[in-house]
């Protein structure tokens, strides 16, 4: 018992080791709008960290709130679409310099406009092969906006970030009610469907009043297959200046979301894979009650930056817990490198029982165990 008390007081230490920085300013700034509220807006006191950006209060949501969720069929692609469009802004727009609010300009009603403008029209019953022939590429249009302070403390709109997503997979009905066929897109040809739209979106932004001398960044995202067990990514990203209308060029992203354990997983990422496979051995060698674990890699030019693993087991007491815990900590320290983040939730059928986690760099992982 005494080993246990000891347990959690290292747990309560390295938690509070590992607690975020927060950034203890707060500002009060006014937007500049067509149509002002007559309320200031609050810049709020606390930011979690330099790489994140502030959100201004009251929090104004998307006009086109809801849309990405009829448009993508993937919870996974509809959340990395959001923050990886946030994540590549960055490169751009400083989140120690700026600030952070959904879209202000596209409204639903325009964005399902352009969806269906910008997708191949198929007549009602055609067949088949005039559906394979003529696959709806464009899922979304994600639109996000930063800001800037001004030495007033007014805060106006400095650039904009357009997220275009496109499927890999496109299923089809020829009929009401009958059954779906699917149509795999080859990336080349998504992308370079991609860029052309993305240039399209680019000239009807320009025609909006105040984005005619805005920077914009635009972003391609390949959505996953309806199903996956993982994300899709963003394959390319341009930035134009304000007042351009046209996109010169493309930098490709290489990233990639990898599910652990797969086939894709031990062919294109050997040494991860033996790892985590290691792992999850080890736990069914000394815990009857495992069943399996499963765990999502994200990369960025090959180079493993993140790893998730969920560890689902059953638990006859909180000493189980605290055991299955203790030594999950112990293969975290010993078996994972610390040159990429790493975060494990143990989960029991009712809730989330413990989570250990580790930053890039960081010798030893925070635990939590929940009450």
């Amino acid at each position: 018992m005494r080993k246990i008390a000891l347990s959690l007081l290292s747990v309560l230490l390295l938690l509070a080791s590992c607690a975020p920085s927060l950034d203890d300013t707060e500002d009060e700034v006014v937007q500049n709008e067509e149509e002002p509220t007559g309320q200031p807006s609050i810049v709020p006191t606390y930011k979690l960290s330099d790489e994140d950006y502030r959100v201004i209060l009251p929090y104004r949501t998307s006009e086109s709130r809801g849309v990405i969720t009829n448009q993508m069929a993937n919870r996974l692609d509809i959340d990395e679409m959001e923050e990886g469009l946030m994540r590549h802004s960055k490169e751009y727009y400083d989140p120690n310099k700026y600030y952070f609010e959904e879209g202000q300009y596209l409204t639903a009603e325009k964005v399902y406009t352009w969806i269906d403008e910008l997708n191949p029209v198929v007549e009602d019953g055609a067949d088949e092969e005039v559906y394979r022939d003529n696959p709806r590429y464009l899922s979304h249009i994600l639109e996000q906006n930063y800001l800037k302070r001004n030495d007033d403390n007014s805060v106006e709109l400095v650039g904009l970030s357009i997220g275009v997503a496109l499927k890999s997979q496109y299923a089809f009905q020829t009929e009401i009610g009958g059954p779906y066929y699917y149509e795999d897109i080859k990336e080349s040809v998504m992308l370079e469907k991609g860029k052309e739209i993305a240039q399209t979106i680019l000239e009807r932004i320009r025609q909006i009043e105040g984005l005619q001398d805005v920077p914009i960044m635009l972003a391609i995202y390949r959505e996953e297959a309806r199903g996956s067990a993982v994300p899709g990514n963003y394959v390319a990203r341009t930035y134009v200046e304000k007042g351009d209308m046209s996109i010169d060029d493309w930098e490709g992203i290489n990233e990639d979301y990898i599910l652990f354990p797969s086939r894709e997983a031990e062919k294109e990422y050997v040494d991860d894979s033996k790892i985590v496979n290691t792992f999850g051995g080890d736990i069914a060698e000394f815990f009857p009650n495992y069943v399996g674990y499963i765990g999502e890699g994200f990369y960025v030019n090959e180079e493993l930056q993140k790893l998730n693993i969920e560890v689902p087991i059953e638990f006859n007491g909180k000493g189980e817990v605290i055991g299955f815990a203790q030594y999950t900590y112990g293969l975290v320290k010993d078996k994972f490198p610390n040159n990429y983040d790493i975060e494990i939730k143990i989960s029991s059928s009712e809730r989330l029982e413990a989570l250990i986690s580790r930053e890039t760099g960081e010798e030893d992982p925070s635990v939590h165990v929940f009450d």
